[in-house]
């Protein structure tokens, strides 16, 4: 197949990652809707123990492959490709089953230890094949990535999404409409939210499992690449790579995804020992407000921030392999214009995105979670607190694989870690006087100080200059469509249009204004050039 460059194979996953994020938001909005914050509260204890395994095993593992890959197909070396594919399935099929077994084994100790209780071990217990399918499709989707075709990703994403959507609420809602019966075989539970949280992750890795299963069949169908070079590297060499590529880009994601439990941990047992003002609904007793808090913060607030980095990660994929033919060429040129447009690309996305929901949080968090009312209003300062972090989440996603093109791949782990301390301190210091507030400011903070940092190690080592002024455009365009969506939003306001259509009026306002602002500010930058040429 034809190999894709940097902007169509960003394209087609970012697309991908569109219509998976789509059915994830299907999936968790309603979610979180039949489960409150309490029973959200089980679900993130769930997944807060499940991703730094899962990052650990696979985050790495599909960027080591696609590198590996890529680097034996510039040479031509196809036969090395088939032993490295070969070699990644069984070193990290191993791996995903340790760590499938470790989260299996700690599902009753760490729910006990992170709430108190141990109505959570179902839900751990139940996410914990996960990461096994997980291990086998990532070595796969790296393989595909590496020959620059991200067709293969793209369609098990959306394969993956539209599973998780339809078995996740079918088995939750299954569970809440034959509670009596289902806890009868669960007689060490006493919260049915529990078991409804068990059952909507259950949901997950089905998901997983039909994503692996995708390319089961797709092995089947396979081109086989013949001639080139015929020398291959050893399984030792290969191993001994892919291990030393991806361990630190897996342990940089679990010192990502620490943050997660840092968040759990922090706003339970701050709220437990400090207390908080926060209104509570009727029938949350005093017991069950830290995990009420924790529940909303981290099903809504964290669940709509999420959206737009899960999107603009899909740039990281598509820009590793041309980073690493520029660096193994020494193209700095290349390597500048290739670095460039991709976080150009996430600022461009991701500002506007970050405007608008800052603007609009309190209409789009009451529309999606409009059975959830008192956890949306709790979310609403959070959600804009989170929108500067989000943004340079979404920008440091392709510097962190371009750091590992060109082989930084510590880089990350150093820099996350730092981040880290600065979110638990921020956590430590903030959530006493602020509640969620203080973690979501926290968190911006924290990805304020990754953002900067990243950049300034990738462009020392990797010894180019990038101009600022294209983002300086996408700022200031960012800003007055932020003034366009909240004059629109303002105007359906007075006039008590519905909430919907309020949204989509501001919305479609402000993305007007804010691509207008863009074309007539790049029209502005061509003149200017134009005349500077002129004047030469």
């Amino acid at each position: 197949m034809k190999k894709q460059n940097f902007i169509k194979g960003s394209v087609i996953l970012m697309a991908s990652a569109v219509i998976s994020k789509a059915f994830g938001a299907l999936f968790k909005i309603p979610l979180t809707n039949m489960l409150g914050g309490v029973g959200m509260s089980y679900f993130s204890c769930a997944y807060s123990l499940f991703m730094p395994v899962y990052a650990l095993t696979v985050t790495g593992l599909s960027s080591a492959v696609a590198r590996m890959v890529a680097k034996s197909a510039a040479l031509g070396m196809y036969d090395n490709i088939k032993r490295i594919r070969r070699t990644a399935l069984f070193i990290f099929s191993a791996f995903g089953l340790v760590g499938s077994a470790a989260i299996f084994l700690l599902a009753r100790p760490f729910s006990e230890f992170s709430s108190g209780n141990t109505e959570a071990s179902i839900a751990v217990a139940m996410i914990a094949p996960s990461v096994f399918f997980g291990c086998v499709t990532a070595v796969e989707r790296g393989y595909y990535e590496g020959m620059s075709n991200m067709y293969p990703t793209a369609i098990s994403q959306a394969a993956e999404g539209i599973i998780k959507v339809g078995a996740g609420l079918l088995f939750c809602q299954y569970v809440n409409i034959h509670g009596r019966e289902i806890m009868a075989y669960f007689p060490e539970i006493s919260d049915i939210r529990a078991i409804a949280a068990a059952a909507g992750i259950l949901g997950v890795t089905v998901s997983s499992l039909g994503a692996m299963l995708f390319f089961a069949v797709m092995s089947m169908f396979r081109k086989k690449h013949s001639g080139g070079e015929s020398t291959v590297m050893s399984h030792r060499e290969i191993s001994g790579e892919l291990i030393t590529t991806a361990l630190p880009t897996g342990i940089s994601a679990v010192v990502t995804n620490l943050t997660a439990i840092i968040d759990m941990w922090t706003i339970i047992g701050c709220i437990s020992y400090f207390g908080c003002s926060v209104k509570t609904p009727i029938g949350i007793t005093d017991d069950e407000v830290p995990n009420f808090i924790y529940g909303s913060f981290a099903g809504i607030a964290l669940t709509v921030f999420n959206l737009v980095p899960s999107v603009t990660n899909m740039l990281g994929k598509g820009i590793l392999p041309c980073i690493t033919e520029a660096w193994a060429a020494n193209d700095k040129e290349s390597l500048k214009n290739q670095t460039l447009q991709a976080l150009l690309t996430a600022a461009i996305i991701s500002v506007p995105a970050a405007f608008g929901l800052g603007i609009l949080s309190p209409e789009i968090l009451h529309f999606l979670f409009s059975k959830q009312s008192e956890e949306a209003d709790l979310c609403i300062n959070s959600l804009r607190y989170l929108m500067p972090g989000m943004v340079c989440l979404c920008v440091s996603f392709p510097l962190f694989s371009m750091l590992q093109a060109i082989g930084k791949a510590s880089a990350p782990l150093k820099i996350m870690l730092l981040g880290t301390i600065v979110k638990l301190i921020g956590n430590l210091l903030l959530i006493p006087s602020m509640c969620a507030d203080g973690a979501a400011i926290s968190t911006s903070v924290c990805y304020i100080v990754i953002l900067a940092v990243s950049l300034a190690v990738y462009i020392k080592s990797a010894g180019i200059c990038l101009n600022i002024a294209p983002f300086i455009s996408v700022l200031y365009a960012g800003i007055l469509c932020g003034a366009g969506a909240y004059l629109a939003s303002d105007i359906c306001g007075r006039y008590r249009i519905n909430n919907f259509f309020a949204i989509v009026s501001a919305v479609i306002s402000g993305g007007i204004i804010y691509l207008l602002s863009l074309y007539l500010l790049s029209v502005q930058k061509h003149r200017q050039k134009m005349k500077k040429q002129a004047a030469i």
